[in-house]
């Protein structure tokens, strides 16, 4: 079971989320809403989530590989639904990004096998209903 210990930390909505080793996260609303904007929204962890869990999985087949990455980086995009409550997300897309001697069929199927069949917050957003689409590029 995973714990995590969250705490308000302003008079506001600011939030600190902390795990059991000690790391932490801070949260907050939008200014929209009374928020300061000393923090990542709480949705926008989710698409933190999905770029880190996906890139553990990605990182460790390519290792198993032996390809030689000198950097890795991804964008993630999403769109969450309009006029909703809860609005969830309702499409994202990852570029993945490469350099190094990284053999893109080898790098694309890394991808796939990560977020098809992998990462549980992949999983997890195409059960509520998001689709999840990502394109591939090495330098």
């Amino acid at each position: 079971m995973a714990t995590i210990h969250i705490k308000r930390v302003d008079d506001a909505y600011a939030m600190e989320a902390s795990d059991t080793n000690g790391h932490s996260l801070r949260m907050d609303a939008a200014e929209a809403i009374g928020g300061h904007g000393s923090g990542i929204r709480p949705m926008q962890t989710i698409l933190m989530g999905l770029g880190g869990c996906g890139g553990i999985d990605i990182l460790s087949i390519l290792k198993k590989q032996r390809q030689e990455i000198d950097s890795f980086e991804m964008v993630v995009n999403g769109e969450r639904e309009t006029g909703k409550e809860p609005a969830l997300w309702k499409h994202v897309h990852i570029q993945f990004s490469f350099s190094g001697k990284v053999d893109l069929d080898k790098a694309q199927k890394a991808c796939a096998l990560s977020l098809e069949k992998y990462c549980s917050v992949a999983a997890t957003l195409r059960t509520a209903g998001c689709s999840i689409e990502w394109d591939v590029e090495v330098k």
